[in-house]
C-alpha cells in the first residue's frame, strides 16, 4: 500500500478546476520540510478531489504547512507547471488535510 502521512510546505496553489461531469480539483506543489540545510528538496504535486477540493482551494496558501494524508504514485511532471530535469514526479491523491501553520 502507497499510504502515506506527510507533513509539507505549500508553495504553489494552482486553483481549482472543473470536470465536465462537475467533479472539482485543486493541485498544490508542496516541499517536506528538510532537516539538514544542504539536503536535496523534495518537491511533490499533491491532488485534491471533491468537496475537500473547495477547502484546499480557498484556505491554503503559500507559505502554509499542512498535513496530508493520501496515496502516493508517480505520474508524468507538468513541465509548465514546475521546472525540474525529471520525467517523472511523485504525487499525492488527498482525502484529509488537517492545518498546521498558517501565514
Amino acid at each position: 500500500m502507497n499510504y502515506s502521512i506527510l507533513t509539507v510546505k505549500v508553495l504553489k496553489n494552482f486553483g481549482q478546476s472543473f470536470f465536465p461531469d462537475g467533479i472539482a480539483l485543486t493541485e498544490l506543489i508542496v516541499q517536506v520540510p528538510q532537516v539538514r540545510k544542504n539536503s536535496v528538496k523534495i518537491l511533490l504535486q499533491v491532488s485534491v478531489w471533491g468537496k475537500l477540493s473547495y477547502d484546499a482551494a480557498k484556505y491554503y496558501k503559500p507559505n502554509d504547512y499542512i498535513i496530508l494524508e493520501g496515496y502516493l504514485s508517480m505520474g508524468n511532471i507538468n513541465l509548465d507547471r514546475i521546472k525540474n530535469s525529471k520525467d517523472k514526479q511523485l504525487e499525492i491523491s488527498v482525502f484529509k488535510i488537517y492545518p498546521v501553520l498558517f501565514k
